[in-house]
């Protein structure tokens, strides 16, 4: 048995689309989610896989992207889904070390299992704070006019200014993506989001991303009554690290572990965009 280690290029996503379908999650568009980013950067490969043959038997997904940090461009990436056949899994770790082996990165896992934490945590990355706040999506009575809640395009363009638009046009096309904005008076907030689903059927809110924690916290009810009546969503679950602090009629809990691993950012530099949860729709 010879297995090679190999970039995934332009030309192999067809093959590793079709291994993640029959292996890994089949309702998930994986040739759209693991081809070209909606954002611009210049990304070395799509992640690392090991072939047998021309036969594709395990895949490490990898989506790239370069930020502006305080003057400093950073870049980023972030790792998707790791899937190796049974028989080979002794070979997993070499996917792992070629992405790692790729220098100038800071390195994000969002959605690691159980197995591959301790791995990770072995290769020096270190856990986020993912405590968080559940808000049941009730159908209150709200005052009429006083927020208003849009997710339609150009009404988003027309309210946001720089950086969040830049924000925004990077990830208006992102599978996973959902946006919308609050506007109360002269404020605005730029909410982003994705589906949590079950069985295929869309159950709650994972906020991404909130530009104005303030007005996201006085904007709650509103919001909230809008996630449920517009898209059937019975609950918004919302990371303390994005929204700052836990909303009243909320309960406590920690979301699913994330990790990072960089050289030289902290823990609060590092967030969800640009990465799987909003390019792959699982």
């Amino acid at each position: 048995m010879t297995v090679e280690l190999a970039p995934i290029t332009d030309v192999d996503v067809a093959a590793v689309a079709d291994f993640l379908n029959a292996n890994h999650n089949d309702r998930v568009p994986w040739a759209a989610s693991c081809s070209a980013v909606p954002w611009t950067v210049d990304a070395p490969n799509h992640g690392f896989m090991l072939r047998d043959g021309q036969r594709v038997v395990g895949t490490l997904l990898a989506l790239y992207s370069e930020r502006l940090m305080a003057g400093r461009v950073e870049r980023f990436c972030n790792m998707g889904s790791w899937c190796v056949l049974p028989s080979y899994r002794s070979r997993s770790i070499l996917l792992v070390k070629a992405l790692l082996a790729q220098e100038g990165y800071h390195f994000t896992v969002l959605s690691p299992d159980e197995g591959p934490q301790e791995i990770l945590a072995w290769l020096r990355f270190r856990l986020l704070d993912t405590s968080a706040a559940l808000v049941p999506n009730l159908p209150w009575p709200t005052l009429p006019g006083r927020t208003r809640i849009s997710a339609k395009p150009d009404v988003i363009e027309r309210t946001l200014a720089e950086p969040e638009l830049e924000l925004y046009r990077d990830h208006a096309r992102a599978l996973a993506a959902h946006h919308l904005v609050l506007i109360r008076g002269q404020e605005s907030c730029y909410v982003m989001y994705r589906k949590f689903r079950y069985k295929g059927a869309p159950v709650f809110a994972i906020i991404l991303h909130v530009s104005n924690p303030d007005l996201f916290h006085r904007a709650l009810i509103p919001l909230t009554r809008h996630l449920l009546v517009r898209h059937g969503l019975v609950a918004t679950l919302a990371e303390l690290r994005i929204i700052e602090h836990e909303p009243r009629l909320s309960f406590k809990l920690n979301n699913w572990p994330k990790m990072y691993r960089s050289a030289s950012l902290e823990p609060r530099q590092i967030d969800y965009l640009y990465s799987e949860l909003v390019c792959v729709p699982w």
